[in-house]
């Protein structure tokens, strides 16, 4: 024995459109909830949250008028709306292919005096040997130590903070005149 399933939102926010395509009338929120049950099978708990979705959306309009809130939603709005939405869409497909048109006359430009050579076209080989020797030489560079990385640090904020020298700072705490970065 299978239970009946209810209408999931998508659906109920379609068939509450289709009362107010069908009807092309003005609703207050009590006709609405007697209609949608009886008519397209929506829970009367369910069309306020229902309808507030349609409204946020902005595909049911609404207005107060005193004390009491109408909605509505008629075809043409709908229509209007989609219309809209195509010259948008055809808008930024053009601008979308204008670019790529540049950027393939742009590729094309630049191609122009690089063409392939023997010099720009390295065998796996020659790569292979260039990054070993690459690793090689970056193996034989001293690295600072933190201790002498913090030596620098401190060189510069006292100087920025109390004004001395560098060569004041060196000799009164003592730091070689040799002490340098590696470049």
């Amino acid at each position: 024995m299978s239970k009946k399933r209810g209408l999931s939102v998508e659906e109920k926010r379609t068939k509450m459109m289709e009362i107010f395509y069908e009807s092309k009338d003005i609703f207050q929120l009590k006709e609405l909830e007697k209609i949608a049950p009886r008519d397209k099978k929506i829970t009367c708990q369910s069309v306020k949250d229902v309808l507030q979705s349609l409204v946020d959306d902005a595909m049911v309009d609404s207005d107060r008028i005193g004390t009491s809130n109408y909605f509505w939603a008629f075809p043409s709005k709908a229509l209007h709306a989609r219309e809209c939405k195509i010259r948008e869409l055809e808008g930024q497909l053009q601008d979308a292919t204008n670019k790529k048109n540049s950027l393939e006359e742009s590729v094309k430009t630049a191609g122009v005096g690089r063409e392939t050579t023997k010099i720009r076209t390295l065998s796996p080989r020659m790569r292979r040997i260039d990054g070993q020797m690459v690793r090689r030489r970056l193996e034989n560079i001293p690295q600072l130590s933190p201790q002498e990385d913090n030596v620098f640090s401190i060189k510069c904020w006292a100087r920025d903070k109390f004004g001395f020298e560098d060569n004041q700072i060196d000799k009164t705490f003592s730091i070689p005149d040799d002490l340098d970065y590696i470049e």
